[in-house]
């Protein structure tokens, strides 16, 4: 019996030393884990995304225009496949399917029907996403039509962490400027989404999330560019004018109500502490209210890093100190829309 574990043994032992042997050749390791594969999920997507219960789909933000012209960040489930931020694209393009589909959202399509994506690429290093349409691109109608155009591009295919910055080729040629003169002469950040021009003078920029509709069936969140007179970009001036409401020449409106006003607000551990004050406790007693002032400054708040979750007090005083018996969800919101 003993021998015949020895002989055992010694069969395992060679059985090992072929198996590795074979790993280690053209065909193992090597070509498990080769340099191609790397790129092909980066060029793909990014390091990590995000999958959804259905099999197979993928939660992706994209990007279409409301009637007033206003750009409206969307979550949609897309099959996931490689090259999943070129489909990104594709599903923005104009089609009678496409409008067929946001018909009920009042949203509609910023890329010209007709328009065809003839390859992309991202740079692993430098995260510069090159991305070349046809010439249909050019098919829009107006100089607003231009500008949700390029930041729609841009804000859509940056919503993947692998791609920083998106410079865009016509015909695989680089396009200076666009034909109604808006500069598109390199690799371009997220900047000034639906920037509102109050005022000539300003010292920096906050980015507020509002409210808009398409019908009476469909509300969302719309990102709104506010120059302001803050050295510098912060919590307090971005929630202040949260607070203070949308321009009164925007088609927009605030889901903070009315007697509702900001205190204060501290960063901690990651958390933000937003301390308000109610004209009557009674009027805000509501899940639904709370939910909407609460994801309202939660994607305010989305755009500092580093803030992952809201915690709403009430002159100073925790929600069951103050006597409110609601449950609201504290987490940043993921996304502002879905459909």
């Amino acid at each position: 019996m003993e021998n015949i574990k020895k002989i055992l043994l010694i069969l395992l032992i060679l059985a090992i030393g072929i198996n590795i042997s074979a790993c280690n050749g053209k065909g193992g390791f090597k070509g498990l884990f080769s340099k191609d594969d790397d790129i092909e999920i980066i060029r793909s997507d990014s390091e990590e995304y995000d999958m959804t219960k259905d099999e197979g789909l993928r939660e992706t933000v994209l990007y279409f225009k409301n009637a007033e012209g206003f750009l409206v960040p969307v979550m949609k489930k897309i099959p996931w496949e490689e090259g999943i931020a070129k489909l990104a694209l594709k599903n923005m393009i104009d089609s009678p399917s496409l409008r067929e589909s946001l018909n009920q959202t009042g949203l509609v399509p910023i890329i010209p029907a007709g328009t065809e994506i003839r390859g992309m690429t991202i740079d692993g290093e430098t995260g510069v996403c090159k991305v070349d349409f046809s010439k249909e691109i050019l098919n829009y109608e107006s100089e607003k039509d231009e500008e949700n155009l390029i930041k729609g591009v841009v804000y859509t295919l940056t919503e993947f962490p692998a791609i920083k910055e998106v410079q865009i080729l016509i015909e695989g040629n680089s396009a200076p400027v666009f034909k109604y003169g808006i500069q598109v002469n390199g690799p371009m950040r997220r900047e000034d989404i639906n920037l509102v021009k109050n005022s000539e003078e300003y010292r920096s920029k906050v980015v507020v999330y509002f409210k808009g509709s398409g019908n009476e069936e469909f509300e969302y969140f719309i990102p709104v560019t506010i120059p302001t007179l803050a050295p510098m970009p912060n919590v307090f001036t971005a929630l202040e004018e949260l607070f203070k409401g949308p321009p009164a020449e925007a088609s927009l409106y605030s889901s903070v109500p009315q007697g509702v006003t900001l205190e204060g607000v501290e960063i901690r551990n990651g958390i933000a502490y937003v301390d308000l004050s109610f004209n009557s406790i009674d009027s805000i007693n509501e899940k639904y209210i709370f939910d909407e002032i609460s994801k309202s400054i939660g994607l305010t708040l989305s755009e500092f890093e580093k803030i992952e979750k809201v915690e709403l007090l009430v002159e100073g005083k925790t929600l069951e100190e103050a006597g409110i018996q609601v449950d609201y969800n504290e987490t940043i919101p993921a996304f502002a829309n879905e459909y």
